[in-house]
């Protein structure tokens, strides 16, 4: 199998290289930008990128081997990147009169392979624009020998380079961001045109290697799994069933914080739709009673892990045999809780999805998901046989509807928030938008409802109410990491709200929260 080799300088943006990367089908894997030489040369790449990063290449320590230059393969650098490369190889980099941040237009030149056919649109003289996202300081100001110029802006005349006998490519911009127009057009044309890579990574052909590397690390041992409902847990279940059957058994915890029948839609799915082995925990009035009298958001976070961790103690007690402790842990989880060797690079998490339990259990660690992003998790769901509606959810919290109850969590505020909630997605799921095509829950990134521990006056036939407050929450994202909410449309918020009011009796008033993030957060707690 073809495999590309990301190396990262530190960019927040270095994952999304990988993820357009394997969106052309072809697996890739990050790592530090100090990976030595001889790891470089096992890993085997077909071709090389390089990351952006902060800092700036004449003055930092943050080199990688040069001798990666050596190895006979194509090498792409992107921003910093660009400029390692210009470095290493003799060129010149210099700090910019003119920094540039945000949308820049380049002109392409020379009909590169990089670029050749790629436009946005064709300016008077016929040369080829493109739409671009910007992010540095210094720049390139001359090209190391072999090299020429494939692209311009007026304050960057190199704005990208290229030595196509060596096939080595370098742009200034970000190609892997969405602002960047054609970028994912670009790093494709990189990986399957210029490298030559095969486009084999399809999850239909990862089920097999990925049931017979299980196979080998569990061996006769059996295995415990904390199963939530949710997409990575669920799919991680399902792929090691697939593999030893019997041999695991999975626990799931009912806190009272799930969404609406839930709890009986995994056992459905799970016990008698796949013959998976699974523990139901009723455990609800234990979570409530600690929760009772605290308001502050983190601290329910902590009571929620803590108490689960608890529960599933108890019940992993209970199966000696058990040896290995399997998590949905996936990629993203991976490269954020990794640094470098020379400790350079910053490390942003440090976690798993079930925090503490690998050390108090002394079990072994089994994360079969660890090398997939989240969208090659969902596809891998669908060809085990995963029901399309469940592994495509929206995101949930690890700590439930404790984070969607403001103030204190008690159990009536619960059910009124899993029956609103329920009706939300159920129109969302119900509305066809007239313009795409698709569900209105299709449309939007993540939609739920939030109950809010005021209480409003109302009318309901002739007599006054003064009862609980929801607000609705939609948002549409590509990364999460900022998001705009939802312009669904008011037929629909007006059905939901009607519905919401006169099917759940406690509740009179539903509000729509019009917050982007930033400066909101997506949750409310």
């Amino acid at each position: 199998m073809d495999k590309i080799l990301i190396l990262d300088f530190g960019s927040q943006v270095a994952q999304l290289i990988a993820r357009r990367v394997r969106e052309a089908h072809v697996y890739c894997e990050l790592h530090p930008f100090d990976m030595s030489l001889a790891d470089i040369q096992a890993f085997g790449p077909k071709a090389i990128i390089l990351s952006g990063g902060p800092n700036s290449v004449y003055e930092s320590d943050y080199q990688a081997d040069a001798g990666l230059f050596e190895l006979g393969v194509p090498v792409l650098g992107i921003c910093y990147g660009m400029q390692f490369m210009a470095q290493s190889l003799g060129g010149k980099v210099e700090a910019g009169a003119k920094r540039e941040f945000g949308y820049a237009e380049i002109r392409a030149r020379g009909h590169s392979q990089l670029f050749n056919g790629l436009q946005d649109r064709s300016s008077a003289e016929g040369h080829g624009l493109l739409d671009v996202w910007m992010s540095h300081g210094d720049k390139v100001t001359a090209m190391p020998a072999g090299f020429s110029v494939i692209a311009e802006t007026p304050s960057c005349p190199i704005a990208a380079m290229a030595d196509e006998t060596r096939k080595f490519y370098a742009v200034q911009f970000h190609p892997e961001v969405t602002h960047t127009k054609r970028g994912t057009d670009i790093l494709h044309r990189f990986v399957l045109g210029i490298a030559g890579a095969q486009p084999s990574w399809t999850m239909p052909n990862y089920i097999e290697e990925a049931v017979q590397k299980i196979r080998e690390q569990v061996g006769d041992e059996e295995v415990i799994l904390g199963l939530s409902g949710g997409v990575d847990s669920s799919v991680a279940a399902a792929l090691i069933h697939r593999a030893i059957g019997d041999k695991l058994t999975c626990v799931f915890v009912d806190h009272g914080l799930l969404r609406l029948n839930e709890g009986d839609m995994v056992m459905d799915m799970f016990a008698r739709g796949l013959g998976v082995k699974v523990i139901r925990v009723d455990a609800r009035e234990q979570f409530m009673g600690h929760l009772a009298g605290v308001t502050d958001p983190e601290q329910k976070r902590k009571i929620i892990g803590r108490e689960f961790v608890e529960v599933f103690q108890a019940e992993a007690k209970k199966l000696p045999a058990a040896k290995w402790l399997a998590q949905g842990t996936i990629y993203p989880d991976v490269i954020e809780s990794a640094g470098a060797k020379t400790k350079k690079a910053h490390a942003i998490k440090s976690h798993h999805n079930v925090g503490g339990l690998p050390e108090t259990l002394n079990l072994k660690l089994l994360e079969p998901l660890r090398d997939l992003f989240k969208d090659e998790v969902r596809e891998l769901g669908v060809a085990l046989g995963l029901a399309h509606e469940m592994v495509y959810r929206h995101p949930f919290p690890g700590p439930g509807l404790g984070v969607r109850i403001l103030g204190e969590v008690k159990a009536e505020y619960a059910e009124l928030l899993q029956r609103a909630d329920a009706i939300f997605i159920e129109e969302l799921r119900n509305t066809v938008d007239e313009h795409s095509g698709k569900t209105w829950y299709e449309l939007t990134s993540q939609a739920f409802a939030v109950f809010l521990p005021v209480k409003s006056v109302g009318v309901m036939g002739d007599g006054r109410t003064y009862e609980w407050v929801v607000a609705l929450r939609a948002v549409v994202t590509s990364d999460f990491m900022t998001a705009h909410w939802a312009e669904l449309p008011y037929s629909l918020l007006g059905r939901v709200s009607n519905r919401i009011i006169n099917e759940v009796r406690g509740l009179n008033r539903v509000v729509y929260d019009v917050s982007g993030k930033p400066p909101a957060t997506i949750e409310w707690e």
